[in-house]
Parts: structure tokens; sequence; C-alpha cells
């Protein structure tokens, strides 16, 4: 006799949940939505009720009944970079602790890309997108037109450092930042600098440079030349080998525009059969893991990262945000730049 097929098991409702936790239909939405609105020996049963059940939320009807989703995108510009991965971390965690999941998507720095990363989340309705990419002067019109509809939606565009037309910004004061790491290097005795930048235009790299070159000049240095690479370890190493092999006089300070274009300075001026730190000092900036941990450590611009996600990602979710000021960039002092 051929076999039966398998008997289909009915999945749990959340009728079921509310009767097995012997509460009403509202409450156990409640809190199976997340509501903090709801008893906290009520929240107990329902959600032991469910866990019995095996229920789970059909995240469809959610959206349709809400108009956005459990979901927050967050688009970065390159995740291998820790500055977007520490950024990640601080997003996620504070994603998980509001029950609510986080997307990533990676631009690879491209606005195209960018744009049609953009429009398909848009038609997932995420809660919220948030921008951690590297933004340009001017933002183009079909990417500025696919967050508008996001918003027209029930989506909250969020940007770090520079904003777009209609999304909550979270401020980075790169230029204070750099300002004080250019006045701190001058202070140590370096009077020629160049700056490995990103190409002109990126926001946060211009700020950067402009920072710098007010500090350093103004503390006595002269004003540093300007390389325009990029935002990568490669970037920073290509660059650096190019001014070595041009001939850097014993004392330069190389500032990376990040701690990854730093670190690849290093690496070339190390492979250039030079001395980094004692020969030619490097500076980078936002305090990466890894630029406290090689030889020799970076000097740097602390950001706070994590802290930095997790108010973009209140920002994205919370209907109290009002802004807020930028946190408190600090300046590190190394071995990569000794007293001279």
């Amino acid at each position: 006799m051929p076999t039966p097929p398998p008997a289909v098991t009915r999945a749990a409702t959340l009728g079921d949940v509310a009767q097995e936790a012997g509460v009403s239909l509202a409450t156990a939405s409640r809190v199976l939505n997340g509501s903090r609105k709801v008893a906290e020996n009520y929240r107990v049963r329902v959600q032991a009720a469910a866990e019995r059940l095996g229920y789970t939320a059909n995240l469809s009807a959610q959206t349709t009944a809400r108009g956005t989703s459990a979901v927050v995108a967050l688009l970065v510009a390159d995740i291998a970079d820790p500055y977007f991965g520490q950024l990640a971390a601080g997003v996620t965690r504070a994603a998980e602790a509001a029950g609510l999941i986080t997307t990533i998507a990676i631009t690879d720095r491209d606005a195209e890309r960018e744009l049609r990363l953009v429009r398909t989340l848009r038609g997932q309705r995420p809660r919220g997108i948030i921008l951690a990419t590297s933004r340009d002067a001017s933002d183009p019109a079909p990417l500025a037109r696919e967050l508008e509809a996001a918003v027209a939606h029930g989506a909250r565009v969020v940007t770090l450092g520079a904003g777009v037309a209609g999304s909550q910004v979270v401020p980075i004061d790169n230029l204070a930042g750099a300002r004080a790491l250019g006045t701190a290097v001058a202070g140590l005795g370096y009077r020629s600098a160049v700056v490995i930048a990103a190409a002109e235009g990126v926001r946060t790299s211009d700020d950067r440079v402009a920072g710098f070159t007010e500090g350093f000049t103004t503390a006595g240095g002269s004003a540093p030349r300007v390389v325009r690479a990029g935002i990568s370890r490669d970037a920073g190493y290509t660059a650096a080998a190019a001014l070595l092999a041009e001939g850097l006089d014993e004392g330069t300070l190389l500032f990376g525009i990040s701690d990854v274009v730093a670190i690849g300075a290093i690496s070339a001026v190390r492979d250039a059969g030079r001395v980094p730190g004692a020969d030619i000092a490097i500076a980078g900036f936002d305090d990466i893991a890894a630029g406290r941990d090689i030889v020799p450590g970076i000097t740097t611009v602390t950001v706070p990262l994590e802290a930095l996600g997790a108010q973009a990602l209140e920002a994205a979710v919370s209907d109290d945000w009002d802004g807020a000021a930028a946190l408190p960039l600090e300046v590190v002092l190394r071995d990569s730049t000794p007293r001279r």
C-alpha cells in the first residue's frame, strides 16, 4: 500500500496564543508586536504561550497593517572597512533591543548602485533607511526622489554627518575633530604635512582636509599638500608609495583621511625601507581597533562609532527624536607621531 501523506499541522495563530495565555487578542498582539504598554505578568504569559505553540508573527500581514515593516535598512559604502563594521554593530544592537531587524546593503561608493538599492528597499516598506555612505557635495535628483517616496510611504530617512533633503541628520563634527588633530601634531613639532584624501566633493573628506589644514597652519605648520586618492587601504598605500618615490623629507607627516588610509600609508613607508613614526610620521581619523594594534600605533581622532550607530537607529524609529548634538571627538596621540 502507498504511504499516506503526512498530516498537515496548522500553524499557530495569534488567537491560539491569546487563548493559551488567557488574555485578549489585543493584549497578545501588543506583546508580540513589541509594545511597552503591557503589564509584565501578561507579557510573560503571552511570550511563554507563543513559545509553547511555536508561534511566529506574519510579517507580511504586519507590514500591510502598519504600512511599514519591522526592518531598518542600513546602507554602507564598504562593509570590509572597520569604520562601517563598528557603525553597523551599533545599529544592529540598538535595533535588536527595539525588536527590529537590520538589513545591510553595500553601495561600493557607487551612486547608481545606491539608487538601485534604495529603490529596492523602498518596495520592502522599511521602518527606516540609514545612509552611512560617503555623501558627495550634491546628491543626484533620482536619489532624492526615491528617498522622498520612501518617506511618503512611512519610512524615516537618516543620514550620518551630511544630510539629504527630508532626512534626519546624526551629526559628526569632522571639521572640529580634524582641526584639533592638526593643532595637536603641529604642537609636537611637525611643520610639513601631506594629506591623503578622497576626491574633491566628498563631504567627510573635504571637512577633514579643511579642519586639519586650519589647525596645522594656525599652530605653526606649513600649508599641507593634498593628494586626492580615495578612502581605502589601497588608496593610502598607492598614494604614499608615489610620494615616497618622489622623495619625502624625514619628519614629514602623512595624514590619511581615515585610519584605513593611514594603515595603507604605513605599509608603503615600511616597504620603501623607511621607518613609520621615527622617519615619516602617520596620522589617521576614526580610531578603529586595528589602528591601536599595529606597530606603531596610529595617532588619530576617536569617533564613537557604535554610539553613532545607536543614535542613527533612534533617529530612524523614535517618534520623540528631535535631533542631537554631535558626539565629542577626541585626539589620541600614539607612537606614529613621536615628538620632534
